[in-house]
C-alpha cells in the first residue's frame, strides 16, 4: 500500500511540471430525457450543450453548427451522483467510482493527501475525475504515523491528539495541505473489531475547539459518530455532518434538525459489514454487523420522518473487492421508504448543498459543471436503474461511454 501511495505522490510531482491540458471540446447530447432533481419534472427529447466543462444550454433545438452530437436515444440523463464519504486513495479507486456514476466525492480520511493530489490532477485535466473534497487525515487521538513523515514540524503529536492545543495543531496540519473540510473522530469505529462504535472519542469542549479551528479557514467539520453520546457532543459543537448515525436517538435528530446537520448514515457499508467479501470480511465484524443494520436502519427512517437533512456516502476505498457503490445507496434509501426523487436529490442537491457547491453541481443547468450520467430507464419510476450508468460525463469530458453494444460486419 506505501509503495502505491509513493508511486502515486511520484506521479501527482510529475504531472505539476507539465502544462495544463486545454478544456474539454463543445459537445451536445440530443435526444435525451432530463430529469429535473428539484421536481421530478422530464424534459423530453432536449438538448444539453456542454461548453468549457459547463452546462452552457438546456432546450429543444438542434445541436448548433460545428459542435460534436452524441445521440441518447432517449436515455434518462441525471446529474453526476456525489459520494460524501470515501477513501478512494489511488488512480484506480477513482476511476472506479467514477465509473459507477460518481462525479464528485468528499474524502472522509487517506494517508499522503492523497486526495489532494488527485484533485490537482483533475483541475490540471491529467485525468477526467471524480472532483474530490478534500479532507487528508482523521483528526483522531492517534493520527496515521506516516502523516508526519511529510510534516515532521508537527511531531509532537505522534505521542497522541489528547489536549485540545493538540487537536488545534492537528487541525492546521490539515489546513496547512489546503484541505475542504476536516473530519474528525467522535467515537470509535465499527470496522475494527477491537472497538466499540458506541464509544465517544472527543467531548463537546473538544470538538468545539476543531470546530473553532477549522473555521479559521471557513472549513467545516464531519464528525465520525456511531454512539449518540458522540454525535450529540459533535453536532452541539458545530459539524455540519454526522458520518454513519447507527445509535443515534430522537433527541439527537431533533438536535440536528434544528440545527441543519446534516446525516451521511454510510448505510450499504453496515449490509457490507454483515456480509462476507467487500470492504470487510472478518466473522466478528459479520456478528456486529447483524445488531448495527437494524438499528442504522431505525435511525434513517426516524431521521428521514422528522426532515433530518440526508445525503449518499459509500465509506469505501472502491478497491478491487468493493461491493457499495452510490446507485445502491439510493436503492437501498427507496427500499426502506424513501421516494425515489428523494433518494436522487440525497446523491445530488441535497449532496451539493450540504458541501457548499449548490450553485455549482448537483442540478443540469446552464452554469453548472457539466457533469452528469445517463441511465437506460426513468428512476423515478425504476429507481435501480442509477446502478448502471451507460454515460459519465465528468468535467464536460466523456469518462465512460457504453450506449452503443452493437457490432459492425467484419472481422473480428
Amino acid at each position: 500500500m506505501r509503495c502505491l501511495a509513493l508511486a502515486f505522490t511520484f506521479t501527482v510531482a510529475l504531472t505539476g511540471s507539465q502544462p495544463a491540458q486545454p478544456v474539454a471540446d463543445p459537445l451536445a447530447l440530443i435526444n435525451g430525457n432530463v430529469v429535473n432533481v428539484r421536481d421530478g419534472h422530464i424534459t423530453p427529447n432536449a438538448t444539453i450543450v456542454l461548453r468549457s466543462g459547463r452546462i452552457a444550454s438546456i432546450g429543444s433545438a438542434a445541436a448548433p453548427a460545428g459542435v460534436k452530437a452524441l445521440d441518447l436515444k432517449g436515455k434518462y440523463v441525471l446529474p453526476g451522483l456525489i459520494d460524501a464519504h470515501t477513501h478512494a486513495s489511488d488512480l484506480a479507486a477513482f476511476r472506479r467510482a467514477l465509473e459507477s456514476g460518481v462525479t464528485t466525492v468528499r474524502s472522509a480520511g487517506v494517508s499522503h493527501y492523497v486526495d489532494v493530489g488527485f484533485n490537482e490532477l483533475v483541475k490540471k485535466g491529467a485525468v477526467a475525475g471524480p472532483n474530490v473534497v478534500t479532507a487528508g487525515y482523521h483528526v483522531r487521538p492517534q493520527i496515521a504515523p506516516e502523516a508526519f513523515l511529510g510534516d515532521p514540524q508537527y511531531a509532537d503529536l505522534l505521542s497522541g491528539v489528547t489536549t485540545i492545543d493538540k487537536m488545534r495543531r492537528a487541525v492546521q496540519m490539515n489546513l496547512s495541505h489546503g484541505v475542504d473540510w476536516i473530519k474528525i473522530l467522535a467515537t470509535e469505529r465499527a470496522g475494527t473489531a477491537d472497538t466499540d462504535p458506541r464509544k465517544q472519542v472527543y467531548t463537546e469542549e473538544e470538538i468545539r475547539a476543531i470546530v473553532q479551528e477549522a473555521a479559521t479557514k471557513n472549513v467545516p467539520v464531519q464528525a465520525h459518530a456511531h454512539g449518540d453520546e458522540g454525535a450529540m457532543a459533535a453536532v452541539k459543537a458545530g459539524v455540519r455532518s454526522i458520518e454513519h448515525g447507527t445509535y443515534l436517538s430522537d433527541a439527537t435528530l431533533r438536535e440536528m434538525k434544528q440545527r441543519g446537520t446534516y446525516l451521511d448514515p454510510t448505510y450499504t457499508t453496515v449490509i457490507d459489514l454483515r456480509e462476507a467479501g467487500g470492504d470487510y470480511d472478518l466473522a466478528a465484524l459479520r456478528i456486529r454487523g447483524e445488531h448495527m443494520l437494524p438499528r442504522l436502519r431505525d435511525t434513517v427512517i426516524r431521521a428521514h420522518e422528522l426532515g433530518v437533512a440526508i445525503v449518499t456516502g459509500g465509506d469505501t476505498s472502491y478497491g478491487p473487492n468493493s461491493l457499495t457503490r452510490i446507485g445502491q445507496e439510493m436503492t437501498h434509501f427507496v427500499e426502506i421508504g424513501f421516494k425515489p426523487l428523494e433518494a436522487i436529490q440525497a446523491a445530488t442537491i441535497r449532496n451539493a448543498e450540504m458541501l457548499r457547491l449548490e450553485k455549482s453541481i448537483g442540478s443540469i443547468e446552464s452554469g453548472f459543471e457539466a457533469d452528469l450520467i445517463a441511465v437506460e430507464k426513468n428512476p423515478i419510476d425504476n429507481i435501480t436503474t442509477v446502478q448502471d450508468p451507460l454515460l459519465v460525463i465528468s468535467n464536460g469530458r466523456i469518462a465512460l461511454d457504453r450506449l452503443e453494444f452493437g457490432r459492425k460486419a467484419g472481422p473480428l
